[in-house]
């Protein structure tokens, strides 16, 4: 990966919708080169996806998001691959991590409400053979996400008080 395409990521992942004009003109170089090194990069699958950042509790519809943290067997000769894949393949699961500390994989799962997230943690991942154990965190709050907060702290209005 050369200059160009590190400072052309970067540029994406704060804004997605940065066009290859705006991006050559913040750079100082071609738009040829900039949709080059876009294109490089899609290519070798560096740029898998480009999302937008949604603030739920401003939609009315809200989903369920929970951390579980999952504790397993890992396969032999596989390792943590095998079993993180049968995971990941679910609907549910946004995003999978393979993770250092006292248990081994931190699974994200949305769902439309709380026993529905529930029904995904007993009925689903629970009874693969190599979980040992899970534990389920409810996000009650999202603050910032992504580098983007969510709401900004309102000013204090009240006043000074001074002896």
């Amino acid at each position: 990966m050369n200059e160009l395409q590190l400072k052309v990521l970067e540029l994406l992942k704060e804004d997605a919708r940065r066009d290859a004009e705006l991006i050559a003109t913040m750079l100082d170089v071609s738009v040829e080169e900039v949709k080059e090194a876009i294109a490089a990069m899609e290519k070798d699958h560096i740029i898998v996806k480009y999302a937008t950042v949604v603030n739920w509790s401003k939609v009315d519809d809200e989903k369920v998001t929970a951390l579980i943290e999952v504790q397993i067997t890992p396969e032999r000769g596989r390792g943590f691959e095998g079993i993180a894949e049968r995971i990941y393949l679910y609907p549910e699961v946004k995003s999978v991590y393979l993770m250092s500390g006292a248990y081994d994989l931190l699974v994200e799962v949305e769902g439309k409400n709380l026993k529905e997230v529930a029904s995904f943690v007993s009925n689903k991942l629970s009874p693969i053979d190599a979980v040992l154990s899970t534990k389920t965190f409810f996000i009650l709050k999202k603050y910032k996400q992504d580098g983007i907060i969510f709401e900004e702290n309102e000013d204090d209005h009240r006043l000074m008080v001074s002896p």
